[in-house]
C-alpha cells in the first residue's frame, strides 16, 4: 500500500501555538509557522479542547496583533467529542490525510499515533527563544520532501 502523502494539518492552540487560552502568549515564530505550513497543505485545521466560542476571538486577536496571518481568524474549527482528537472528525477526510501538531500526548488517539507530530509544551517560563514551531517546520519539511 503507498504512502499517502498527507494534505491536512491539524494544529492543537493551547501549548502548541500559544500558552493558554487565558494567557493567550503567542509562541515564537508563530506567523512564519503558520505562513509556511499554509504552503504545504492544501487544508489546515484547528483541533483544540478550547470551544469554538473561546477560539474564534484569540485567532481574531493573534491576526490583529500580527502573530498569525489574515486567514487564522476564519481557520476551520474541528467539533469533537470524548476523551481523545479521533482524526475521523475532520469532515471529509481520511485519517492517513492528516498529521496533528499536539503537545498534549493523551488526547492522541492510540491507533492515530503515526498521524501525530509531537511539539514540547509552551510552558512558564515563556522563552522568547523557544524554537519548537522551527524544529517541527522542520521535521515537516523533511517528511514531506520523503513522501515526494
Amino acid at each position: 500500500m503507498p504512502i499517502v502523502r498527507p494534505t491536512i494539518l491539524a494544529l492543537d492552540l493551547e501549548g502548541t501555538l500559544i500558552s493558554t487560552a487565558y494567557s493567550q502568549i503567542p509562541r515564537p515564530g508563530l506567523r512564519h509557522f503558520l505562513t509556511q505550513c499554509k504552503d504545504w497543505f492544501s487544508r489546515i485545521v484547528i483541533f483544540t479542547a478550547v470551544e469554538e466560542a473561546r477560539f474564534r476571538p484569540i485567532a481574531k486577536r493573534l491576526v490583529e496583533d500580527g502573530y498569525a496571518p489574515p486567514w487564522f481568524a476564519d481557520i476551520e474549527y474541528i467539533q469533537w467529542q470524548g476523551p481523545v482528537k479521533d482524526l475521523g472528525f475532520i469532515p471529509d477526510a481520511q485519517v492517513n490525510d492528516v498529521l496533528l501538531v499536539d503537545d498534549f500526548e493523551p488526547f492522541i488517539h492510540a491507533r492515530q499515533t503515526p498521524q501525530w507530530i509531537k511539539i514540547d509544551s509552551f510552558d512558564p517560563p515563556y522563552s522568547e527563544t523557544d524554537a519548537e514551531l522551527e524544529r517541527v517546520l522542520k521535521l515537516l519539511e523533511h517528511f514531506l520532501s520523503f513522501l515526494n
